[in-house]
């Protein structure tokens, strides 16, 4: 079977690139696979049509995504949903690029007449942009599911939202991969004396830097030798004030990052509201062995009390549970470990690359078995109405294809 693949790759700054670069190799020992590039000549209908089925990996940043989408909507394919907020994308696709009618037209689409409204008073310049602070509330999810064939998500999480979005085609559940730890790292240049406490990502709002410092100043009142490391660059609009038992360290590259994610003791990653991402730095502090302390949102809830320790998300209980949670563990080294083992073991149960690729597999043979069952279905309706004499656009035709998509041979 021949797949057309769709996503961003290095060296573009982007998860979803670096999770492609690992999971292509295994997806090629099991499967033909055309990728595609955007811009690329070579590349073209041609190339498209040769191919038996499309996937195409969507997240929700528009540098790195829009032309996916632009693919994705001149052929429907199978969607990897890498986030279920997508509003970042949408926008950016639209208003981004000065198509405000667009963005009306998503807006609408997703919330009606207060959702347009909305986009309206957001173009004009009367009400700050969406998707600086409510991005959740109006996912505009929808823009690419009209498109999907199928659906792979990362966690239960996603697939419930995409379920209660009203999508009724197939999604399949398939684990975020782990990437493979490097056998040689560099030096973390972190003091080998002190706790570290180590959050990774791109520092947004979402990331709740201030209840982190927060919590973090009240373990140092505990923990003195404790220090706090935040990597990743920050966003703009986010003024880091660190105390002094705090560093930050800028965008850093992979194996300066699984450096440091191995001489972290414990760490944290806190989310509100989530995008419905699955955090690849997460999956890698499990391959670390590293203890976590996360939020307990979306796809953060459903990894094992063995694992990471859950945080509630708002008022001062998130304060304070997250300082105790952190006391504890800086206080309980057998419990790191502990915890470091379990994780490791879950990897090597659920996020093996080579378990993930067979099971995309799986996926992409019985999507692309689906799709020719349906293009077989629709010929043969299109012939059968032709030798009777039914017009394409007649009541009788439609009253067919509407039947089929009831039972999910979409007409």
């Amino acid at each position: 079977m021949r797949v057309a693949y769709y996503s961003p790759l290095p060296p573009a700054r982007s998860g979803v690139a670096d999770y492609s670069a690992m999971l292509l190799p295994e997806l090629r020992k099991r499967l033909d696979v055309e990728v595609a590039r955007p811009g690329a000549r070579r590349w073209g209908r041609r190339a498209e049509d040769s191919c038996d089925i499309a996937v195409y990996h969507v997240g929700n940043d528009p540098e790195h995504h829009w032309w996916v989408v632009e693919a994705l909507r001149r052929r429907p394919g199978l969607v990897v949903l890498h986030d279920f907020v997508l509003h970042h994308l949408i926008a950016g696709m639209t208003v981004g690029r000065r198509d405000p009618n667009g963005y009306l037209d998503a807006m609408q689409r997703e919330a009606g007449a207060v959702g347009r409204m909305l986009a309206h008073g957001v173009i004009d310049g009367v009400l700050p942009p969406v998707w600086e602070r409510r991005a959740h509330e109006f996912p505009l999810t929808g823009e690419v599911l009209s498109s999907a064939t199928g659906v792979i998500v990362h966690s239960a999480y996603v697939e419930r939202r995409v379920r209660e979005h009203g999508y009724a085609g197939p999604v399949w559940r398939i684990p975020l991969a782990a990437w493979p730890m490097p056998a040689e790292l560099p030096s973390a240049g972190l003091p080998t004396d002190r706790l570290i406490v180590g959050s990774f990502g791109h520092l947004n709002p979402a990331k709740r830097v201030p209840q982190l410092l927060e919590g973090f100043a009240l373990l140092r009142e505990r923990v003195p030798a404790a220090l706090l490391v935040l990597v990743g660059s920050v966003a703009p609009g986010v003024e880091l004030e660190l105390p002094d038992d705090a560093i930050h360290l800028d965008y850093v590259g992979e194996d300066r990052l699984w450096s440091l994610l191995a001489a972290s003791d414990i760490c944290v990653s806190l989310r509100f509201p989530t995008m419905g991402e699955t955090s690849g730095v997460a999956v890698r502090a499990m391959t670390a062995g590293r203890p976590q302390v996360v939020s307990d949102i979306g796809w953060f809830s459903e990894l094992p009390d063995e694992v990471a320790l859950k945080v509630p998300i708002g008022g001062d209980e998130e304060v304070e549970v997250l300082a105790t949670h952190l006391e504890r563990l800086a206080g309980d080294a057998g419990l790191r470990t502990a915890m470091g083992s379990a994780a490791r073991t879950l990897v090597e149960q659920d996020h093996d690359v080579g378990r993930v690729a067979d099971a995309y597999a799986a996926v992409l043979e019985e999507a692309a078995g689906g799709e020719a069952v349906q293009d077989a279905v629709r010929t043969a309706v299109a012939s059968a109405a032709a030798e009777v004499g039914l017009p394409p656009e007649g009541e009788a035709l439609g009253e067919i294809a509407a039947r089929l998509r009831e039972v999910g041979r979409d007409g």
